[in-house]
C-alpha cells in the first residue's frame, strides 16, 4: 500500500499567532519537527522571543476587556461555530496529528472526537454551571447573592502525546466564560495544535486577541508563567516538570492547574473472566505507544495461577500487533515520538534486565516491513515477567510501550499496598474483577485519582474532572470541567435597598 508521505516544504517554517494575524517570528533559534514514523524532517518550530510573548500577552489582554463584556450565550456562539469546523475537518486534522506525532489514524480520530466532546461540555457549561448562588433576606432588608467573573489572561501549555485534546481541556472553557488564552504548544509535535488554530482563526472570526498562539520551549513557559499580567497557567507533562510550574506558579502567585506523569497499575483478579480483560488490557498498555498519562504500566495478576495465565495470553496478544507507520490502515501500534523518547524507552529496557527481571517479550527487536520507514523511530510492544516492586521499571515512568507483570502478589490487599506505597504516582488504577464487594473496596482504597473497573483505560468523559493524585497532579481544581471554578472567581454582593 503506498501511503503519501509530506516534506519539510509541506509545512515550512511554523507561524506565530498575534493579536488575530499570523506571522513569522523573528527569532534565530528553531527546532525541526519530525514524522516519528520517517523519521524525515516535515517542518520548523521557532522560539519565540521575549518580545513576542509579551506581545501576546498584551493582546490578550486588551481582548480581555471587551470580550469578558460580551453575553456569555454570545460567547457560546463561538463554540457553537468552532464545534463545526471541527467536525468539518475531521480526517484532515486527524491525519495531520498522526503524521506529526506517530500515533494510529483511528487513535487520532478518539483524540479529535475528545477534543470535540470538551467544546459541547464548555457549551453546556455557558448555560448551567456558570450561574451564581442567591440568598434572600439574610438580614432585615439585606440579600446576598455571588457572581461568577472571569479574571484575564491565562496560559495554556499542552504536551506532545495529545496534541489536539489537551489544550481543548481547556481553551473552550476559558474563552466562554469570558477569560482569553496565550496557547503554547509542545515543541515536539506543534503541528496539529498550529493548524487547528488557524482554521479556528481563520474560519471562527473570534475577536482579535482571544486567542493567541507562541512556540517555544522551557523559556516561553517561565516567562509566561512569570509575567504580570498572566493570571493563572495549566500545564500537562512530565511530573519533573510540573514540580517546576506549580512552584514557579506559586511564587508569582498565580492560579495553577498541573498534571504530571505516571505509573499506573492494573489489577487482575483470580475470578476475572481472563479471555474478556486480554483485549483492554493491551489496549492499554500498547495503545499510544504507551505515552499516555493513562496508559497501563504495571500488570499486577493475583496468586500465580492467575499470573501464568495472563501473561501466555498477555504476550500472545501482544505478538499480533502489528507496528507500523499510523497512517497504513493495517497498522496497530505507530512509533514513539522521538528519536530521544526510543532511546530513553531503549535504556528502560536495559536497566530491568539488569536488573533482574525476565524480558518475555523484547521490542527493540522490531523492524520496519518497508524501507521507506526504516529511520521512523518504531518500539514493538515489550513485556518484563518476574518483576519486584522494587525494580526501577515497577517505579519510575517509563511512558513507552513497556509493561512490567509483578511477581509474587497474592492479595488484593497486597496489591493495594503495591499501588499506594511503591510509586509516587497517582494517575490511574484499574482492577479486572466480577465480586462487587472486590470493586468497591478497591476503587475507595487506591490513592489513584481515576479508576477503572473492568476496563484498561479510565478517561473520564469531558464532564468530569481528569483525576490525578500525589505526583501525578499538583493544585486544587482538575483539567475539565473543574476549570469552571478555575477561570472564574466568585465576587459575593450584599445588598439593602
Amino acid at each position: 500500500m503506498t501511503i503519501e508521505i509530506e516534506t519539510t516544504e509541506r509545512y515550512g517554517r511554523l507561524e506565530i499567532l498575534i493579536d488575530g494575524k499570523w506571522r513569522a517570528s523573528s527569532s534565530s533559534k528553531a527546532q525541526t519537527v519530525y514524522d516519528p514514523g520517517t523519521g524525515r524532517a516535515i517542518g520548523e518550530v521557532p522560539f519565540s522571543t521575549r518580545e513576542e510573548v509579551d506581545e501576546a500577552i498584551e493582546s490578550s489582554q486588551s481582548a480581555f476587556q471587551k470580550w469578558s463584556r460580551m453575553p456569555i450565550l454570545d460567547r457560546a456562539k463561538y463554540l457553537f461555530k468552532m464545534k463545526s469546523i471541527l467536525e468539518d475537518h475531521f480526517e484532515e486534522l486527524s491525519k495531520i496529528n498522526t503524521q506529526n506525532h506517530g500515533k494510529t489514524l483511528e487513535e487520532s480520530r478518539g483524540e479529535l472526537r475528545r477534543t470535540i466532546e470538551n467544546v459541547e461540555s464548555a457549551i453546556s457549561t455557558a448555560y448551567t454551571l456558570s450561574k451564581g448562588e442567591t440568598l434572600d433576606q439574610i438580614s432585615e432588608g439585606i440579600d446576598e447573592y455571588s457572581v461568577k467573573e472571569p479574571l484575564g489572561v491565562f496560559a495554556i501549555i499542552s504536551p506532545f502525546n495529545f496534541p489536539l485534546m489537551v489544550p481543548f481541556w481547556f481553551i473552550p472553557y476559558a474563552i466562554v466564560l469570558g477569560d482569553t488564552v496565550v496557547l503554547k504548544p509542545s515543541e515536539i509535535d506543534p503541528i496539529p495544535t498550529t493548524y487547528l488554530m488557524r482554521l479556528i482563526q481563520d474560519k471562527l472570526g473570534l475577536p482579535q486577541g482571544v486567542i493567541n498562539l507562541v512556540h517555544g520551549s522551557k523559556d516561553a513557559v517561565e516567562y509566561l508563567i512569570s509575567h504580570k499580567d498572566v493570571k493563572g497557567v495549566t500545564f500537562v507533562g512530565s511530573t519533573p516538570v510540573a514540580k517546576r510550574v506549580y512552584k514557579l506558579a506559586g511564587e508569582h502567585g498565580k492560579r495553577a492547574i498541573v498534571n504530571g506523569g505516571a505509573k499506573n497499575s492494573i489489577v487482575v483478579m483470580p475470578d476475572a473472566n481472563i479471555e474478556s480483560t486480554i483485549s483492554p488490557i493491551v489496549s492499554s498498555f500498547f495503545g499510544n505507544s504507551g505515552q499516555r498519562c493513562l496508559a497501563g504500566s504495571n500488570l499486577i495478576p493475583i496468586g500465580m495461577e492467575t499470573h501464568e495465565r495472563m501473561l501466555e495470553k498477555f504476550v500472545q496478544a501482544s505478538e499480533n500487533i502489528k507496528v507500523g507507520y499510523g497512517l497504513d490502515p493495517l497498522t496497530d501500534m505507530g512509533p514513539v515520538i522521538s528519536q530521544a523518547a526510543k532511546e530513553r524507552i531503549v535504556s528502560y529496557v536495559e536497566r530491568g534486565s539488569s536488573e533482574g527481571a525476565k524480558l518475555v517479550r523484547d521490542g527493540r527487536e522490531y523492524h520496519t516491513r518497508s524501507k521507506e520507514y526504516q529511520n521512523g523511530f518504531y518500539l514493538g510492544p515489550t513485556i518484563f515477567d518476574q518483576v519486584d516492586q522494587d525494580m526501577s521499571i515497577a517505579r519510575e515512568e517509563i511512558f513507552g510501550p513497556v509493561a512490567s507483570v509483578l511477581s509474587s502478589i497474592e492479595s488484593l490487599d497486597e496489591a493495594i499496598e503495591s499501588i499506594n506505597e511503591n510509586t509516587d504516582f497517582g494517575n490511574m488504577a484499574c482492577i479486572f474483577t466480577s465480586s462487587g464487594w472486590i470493586a468497591r473496596k478497591f476503587r475507595r482504597e487506591v490513592n489513584a485519582g481515576n479508576i477503572g473497573i473492568n476496563l484498561g483505560v479510565a478517561q473520564p468523559a469531558a464532564n468530569f474532572p481528569f483525576g490525578g493524585r500525589k505526583e501525578s497532579f499538583y493544585g486544587v481544581l482538575h483539567a475539565q470541567i473543574d476549570t469552571v471554578d478555575f477561570f472564574t472567581d466568585k465576587k459575593i454582593v450584599i445588598s439593602r435597598w
